[in-house]
């Protein structure tokens, strides 16, 4: 069995982190280095740092940003945002990041899955998926669909579909983004965490509505999902990583980092 990992969630803007709620209204938290290493030395096991302009930007990710993290924090992390290519890929890498996170660029150019895990390992292949409810369909049968460009452009993809495709492609990883929870701090969307969870043979995070250290045991424990993402928690709520693991570990016997 997987040991269950925390992963911190730190959004991007101009070398600040922020914190919205479904993709909206975000508010200034902090440094992005200064908060990296506060979360790495308060017991994350990961990190995640999305470049949440660099798309629209049409610029790549900020590959300063990420060496400069990469010097301050010793746990491994992932980045996303400005990934265009496998070249864009192999700069983040080189310039310290453990994993890269491809989500609207995969849907649109698959082949960058099989090419980048070919190149460099699908450990270093996350792939993020932006999930929303719209009921069962023949279109979609899960229930899910899949969105791109930050919640703003609706695919043809069914969620579970879309997972087990990219997974085939040399996906590595999937960070599961419900946009209906994200924020929100009412809950992980535990059903399309299951159903992701169950249908692949990779580690699938669950992510968008932690408010609370159950929230976590819920994801683990019914969401199936082998990580969780925290972002408002730690960022303004109060709770460390490690206060949390202290939680889970008095409550429960799952297995933790």
């Amino acid at each position: 069995m997987l040991l269950k990992r925390i992963i911190v969630c730190l959004d991007v803007k101009n070398r600040r982190v922020t914190k919205g709620v479904k993709f909206k209204n975000n508010v200034d938290v902090g440094d992005v280095v200064e908060l990296a290493d506060r979360y790495c030395r308060e017991g994350a096991d990961e990190l995640v740092f999305y470049d949440i302009t660099a798309s629209a930007e049409h610029r790549p990710i900020d590959l300063e940003m990420v060496a400069d993290a990469a010097r301050r924090v010793f746990i491994p992390f992932c980045v996303g945002g400005g990934i265009r290519s496998a070249a864009d890929m192999r700069n983040a890498l080189l310039a310290g990041a453990d994993k890269v996170s491809l989500n609207s660029l995969a849907v649109q150019n698959p082949a960058i899955l099989t090419e980048s895990a070919n190149a460099f390992g699908r450990q270093c292949v996350v792939l993020g998926l932006d999930a929303k409810r719209v009921g069962p369909s023949p279109e979609f049968p899960s229930g899910y669909q899949v969105y791109i460009q930050g919640y703003r452009t609706p695919t043809q993809w069914d969620v579970v579909e879309w997972a087990r495709h990219a997974v085939d492609l040399g996906a590595g990883e999937i960070c599961l983004n419900a946009i209906d929870t994200d924020g929100v701090r009412n809950g992980y969307e535990l059903e399309i965490t299951r159903k992701v969870a169950d249908a692949v043979s990779v580690p699938v995070i669950a992510s968008g509505g932690a408010g609370k250290v159950q929230h976590l045991i819920d994801a683990f424990q019914e969401g199936h999902a082998d990580a969780a993402l925290v972002a408002s928690m730690v960022h303004t709520d109060g709770y460390t990583c490690q206060a949390i693991k202290n939680e889970i570990r008095r409550t429960t016997s799952l297995p933790l980092r």
